[in-house]
């Protein structure tokens, strides 16, 4: 059960960060340095991927692979989108966060790894 509710977790705090970058964007500043943005091991579901509580052959797995890389691009692209957003490059940053921009898409497949992983550790229940 704790696989489900840190995935579960992770989608609604990843989610949170477009309007985190979008509000960093308008401001022009951000109370999270990019440089621990950028880290994918610093939010609470990059700290749990990489503790002791997930499994050797669970981290062996693709899903684990998958998911882990997804998590470190989404990280760095959204450090990328923080970057511009203090240095004043509104328009970079919100091409990063609009509809095709990088942040959007990273985050969307990392979303969609996530609910894969859950259902191939049958988290998800059937009906």
């Amino acid at each position: 059960m704790e696989s489900r509710q840190e995935i579960d977790k992770a989608i609604g705090a990843h989610g949170m960060w477009k309007t985190r970058l979008s509000q960093a964007v308008d401001k022009g500043k951000i109370d999270t340095p990019p440089g621990i943005i950028r880290q994918n091991n610093q939010c609470d579901f990059g700290k749990w991927l990489q503790g002791q509580s997930i499994t050797p052959q669970e981290k062996a797995s693709q899903h684990y692979k998958t998911v882990n890389s997804l998590h470190t691009q989404f990280h760095q692209v959204a450090a990328q989108v923080a970057e511009a957003a203090l240095a004043g490059k509104k328009t970079e940053a919100q091409n990063l966060l609009g509809t095709n921009g990088e942040f959007t898409k990273i985050s969307s497949k990392l979303t969609a790894a996530m609910m894969e992983w859950k259902k191939a550790q049958n988290l998800v229940p059937t009906h």
